[in-house]
Formats: structure tokens, sequence, C-alpha cells
């Protein structure tokens, strides 16, 4: 019986060193984009969460500002101490309609870079 020669396709030493740095180089590069896509929802969640807030904190503002019998045609405050890093502003102003008020409640964070407005309408 007469032995073939290894064909040139079969190694026994395992893979080349170029095969190994090309596989690393690919996953450097899905590892990367990944951590970037992951870093990237954070900060929307994060944002998302700050308007949630604010907006809860409006709709809070504008109850407590419903109580008050005479509204006056501008306010302003913060929400200290709970949330010292938001603040609101509120104006009042009349409409076409009689008897008819307009109040625009702004809440606004990140030093008024950004803000949520609600608005409604008052009738006497």
């Amino acid at each position: 019986m007469t032995q073939r020669p290894p064909s040139p396709c079969s190694r026994e030493g395992g893979f080349t060193l170029l095969e190994v740095m090309i596989a690393l180089a690919i996953m450097a590069g899905v590892v990367f984009t990944v951590i970037g896509a992951v870093n990237y929802h954070l900060a929307i969640v994060e944002r998302d969460r700050q308007e949630t807030v604010a907006v809860l904190l409006a709709r809070q503002k504008l109850a407590e500002l419903d109580m008050e019998k005479n509204i006056p045609e501008k306010k302003e405050g913060t929400f200290a101490p709970a949330r010292p890093e938001f603040t609101w502003e509120m104006t009042a102003a009349p409409t076409e309609l009689a008897n008819l008020r307009r109040m625009t409640l702004s809440v606004s964070w990140d030093n008024k870079k950004r803000s949520v407005a609600l608005v409604r309408y008052l009738a006497p």
C-alpha cells in the first residue's frame, strides 16, 4: 500500500498569524460598533426620562396653579428642593374669545437648553 502525499489544503499547525489578526480586527470592529450603539441608545433613554420628569412636573405645577384664584400674567420658579435642575415659567394671556385665557407652562432643564410646554385654557 502506498501512502499519498498530504494535500496542500490540510494543515496540522492551526491558524496562521495573518488569519488570527484578521479575525481580531473583525471582532474589534464589531465590538466597537455594538458599544457605540449601546451608548447612543442609553443617551436616548436618559433624554426621554428627563422629558417624562419634566412633563410630570409641569402637570403638577398646573394643578397647583389651578387652585389659585387670581392667576398673574407671568410667574416663574424652580422645583427645588426635590428637582432644582428644573425651572418653570407660566404665562397667562387673553384669547380672541371673551372670558377665556390661555395659560402656558414651560418647564426647562439643562441650563434652559431643553424644555417642554403645556397649554391650558381657563374660563372663569
